[in-house]
């Protein structure tokens, strides 16, 4: 009965998704208060139906309901807590599910907490939001109902896909949905702009918090999905420019641009066709992502289905919603006149080269992704596209936008002057230039990507530091330090994300350039030297575990003749779903991970032993939640919050708050 229940909520949020997103619209055109006031209840409704049923449908994975075709496909009843929840979204159906809740978490944040918008944009905003809502409830109820019952249900399932049994996908998936599906927000924003034919600096305050949120959220999801790479496949390495990781990457640099480009709308009330137009696309590269994922057209160890029915139901939502706010964009081209003007060195124009780097970089990514698709339809060959080419292709944006962005944040807006900022940005150069020089004559016979990343990375998180510093004026040493901590949260958290991203390119490129690799056949009882360290093989044996059969290595490490670590790299195979996993064995440091992967065993009855030194990779996951955390600093900014200081915002540039 239970499951009937979660069925119907689904069936009754559809009806609710129709009104909402149908009536308020009408109302707003007609300049009717009543059916405007519709969009927050209905929001609240949905949110609660949809819940509601993503409850029921955990519940049948935790009490292992094997009448569920989806439950019997992805658990199993000896398989632990923590993975019965993770695989109510480890899967196609119920990750659908997670996608549709978050939509309406969003639609429902918007109703709570959006009481200072007008109430014509906020009946805009929600019935935006519920036509999203209704393309994916019945892509779901068509195509992808969980609630699929099977008419003689199995003793026992089928388990989840052994790789997603794992703390790291546990999390991952929600984090990133909530980055995907957030970036909606800024594209309802845009499209009731375009409707109401008004982008205007209280538009640009109203869209950057939402924006920001899916920011935040995409960077921890892109940053746990990248550390999950890392330690399970046990490939040596944290992003492989696999498609579904690109699908996740392409929108998180537009939603930078959209970021960026936002402040320009607000402070200046320039670039507003720019950010109109980043939020379209932004959201449009989240539904390219949930394509690519689902539809089986690109092969991806990430992949969740593969059936080209549901691709040609995401392409037409794809369809609809990029092409038709495309469509209202080209219509409503006069009302984005920007009304603030500056000159060629200001803030405006670095934000300008910001966005343009981004976007280029962005569907450099996305041609290179689709490139084998289109190969294999119209050309009739089949091509791969790796590492090689990504890594050749979007480094130099990497490399210019980590040039221009210490002085280019420093720029005053209208009209900048870089000879003042060259001064302040000195010390930030000569700490950059020291430590390349430091880092060239360390290494010897190697690659000058290990300089060049240190001088980037340390030129953007020094420079940060010094557009802090810059901030609080000339004065004596107390009253700037003192100033320091009374400055807004935004100017922290910009410092602290900035910061972040140059860690995170220093560690890229570390990791990348000074990467030890060795790869052998080693017999029990044999050590091998490994950089800086020595490697023993001391045994190997079958472990048995909760819901895995395991071989189990043990392998010391020694430096010196100390032992510095002990590490147990395993193949597990789940008897279940009939599927091996790697298990590396790393020894996390601060300066290097020493990382080791067991292969099968030889011939000559030794094992094959993959070891590598990892130098700086724990710098990576920080520098990502660096950025993150910067984010949530400026989040918790008065002016950044929605409902804090809109009205005063809204009477200022003559919008009425209806």
């Amino acid at each position: 009965m239970i499951i009937e229940l979660g069925h119907f909520a689904l069936i009754l949020a559809l009806m609710v998704a129709l009104v909402q997103s149908t009536l308020p619209l009408w109302g707003a055109q007609r300049g009717d208060a009543r059916l405007m006031a519709l969009a927050e209840p209905a929001a609240m409704i949905q949110l609660v139906l949809v819940a509601a049923s993503f409850a029921v449908l955990t519940w049948a994975f935790v009490a292992s309901d094997f009448s569920l075709s989806v439950v019997v496909q992805n658990s199993h009843t000896e398989k632990p807590l923590l993975y019965k929840i993770s695989g109510v979204w480890g899967n196609h159906e119920g990750s659908l599910l997670l996608w549709v809740l978050i939509l309406a978490v969003y639609g429902g944040a918007v109703a709570v907490w959006g009481g200072n918008l007008p109430m014509r944009l906020k009946a805009r905003v929600l019935a935006v939001q519920g036509m999203i809502g209704v393309a994916f409830l019945l892509f779901m109820l068509l195509t992808s109902n969980p609630f699929w019952r099977l008419a003689a249900p199995p003793l026992d399932g089928q388990d989840l896909n052994p790789l997603l049994q794992d703390p790291g996908l546990a999390f991952h998936p929600p984090f990133l949905y909530l980055g995907y599906v957030g970036l909606s927000m800024a594209f309802s924003f845009a499209v009731a702009a375009l409707i109401e034919g008004k982008v205007d600096a209280a538009w640009g305050r109203w869209v950057r918090p939402w924006t920001l949120a899916a920011w935040i959220f995409l960077t921890i999801g892109i940053g746990l999905g990248s550390w999950w790479a890392y330690y399970e496949l046990g490939w040596g390495g944290f992003w492989f420019w696999d498609p579904v990781e690109n699908a996740s990457f392409m929108p998180w640099l537009l939603a930078i641009a959209l970021l960026h480009s936002a402040i320009v709308v607000e402070k200046r009330e320039s670039l507003k066709a720019w950010t109109i137009l980043l939020a379209i696309l932004a959201f449009g590269f989240s539904l390219i992502g949930t394509f690519i994922v689902r539809s089986g057209v690109i092969t991806s160890v990430h992949a969740f289905a593969n059936d080209p029915d549901r691709g040609v139901f995401i392409l037409l939502i794809l369809a609809f919603f990029t092409g038709g706010a495309l469509i209202l964009f080209a219509l409503r081209a006069g009302a984005m006149e920007a009304k603030g003007i500056f000159a060629l060195v200001s803030r405006e124009s670095a934000l300008v080269a910001n966005n343009i780097l981004l976007a280029v970089s962005a569907f450099v990514i996305f041609i290179g992704t689709i490139w084998p698709l289109i190969a294999e339809l119209m050309l009739g060959r089949t091509l791969s596209v790796g590492e090689p080419f990504f890594n050749a292709a979007f480094s130099p944006f990497v490399v210019a936008l980590a040039i221009i962005l210490p002085p280019g944040a420093m720029l005053a807006w209208k009209r900048g002057s870089l000879q003042r900022n060259a001064r302040a940005l000195i010390p930030a150069l000569v700490f950059s230039v020291a430590l390349a020089a430091l880092a060239y004559a360390m290494q010897t016979n190697q690659t000058a990507l290990g300089p060049i990343g240190v001088a980037l990375g340390a030129w953007v998180l020094f420079g940060a530091l010094a557009d802090l510093w810059l901030r609080t004026g000339r004065e004596g040493l107390g009253n700037r330090v003192s100033r320091l901590t009374r400055l807004p949260r935004a100017d922290w958290g910009k410092a602290v994300a900035h910061g972040g991203l140059g860690v995170t390119i220093f560690a890229v490129s570390a990791m990348l350039a000074w990467k030890i690799e060795d790869i052998r056949v080693v017999q029990v009882g044999e050590t091998f030297p490994l950089g800086a360290y020595e490697v023993r093989l001391d045994d190997v044996r079958d472990v048995e575990g909760p819901n895995y059969l395991s071989t189990m290595g043990f392998m010391t490490v020694l430096r010196d003749g100390a032992v510095v670590a002990t590490l147990n790299p395993e193949k597990r195979v789940y008897p279940v779903a009939g599927m091996p996993t790697t298990e590396a064995g790393i020894d996390y440091g601060f300066l290097r991970d020493v990382y080791i992967v067991l292969g099968d065993r030889q011939q000559s009855g030794g094992w094959a032993v993959r070891s590598y030194i990892e130098p700086f990779a724990n710098w990576l996951w920080a520098g990502c939640l660096l950025m993150a955390f910067g984010g949530v600093i400026s989040l918790t900014d008065r002016r950044f919050r929605v409902a804090a200081g809109a009205r005063k915002t809204v009477s200022a540039v003559g919008v009425p708050a209806e």
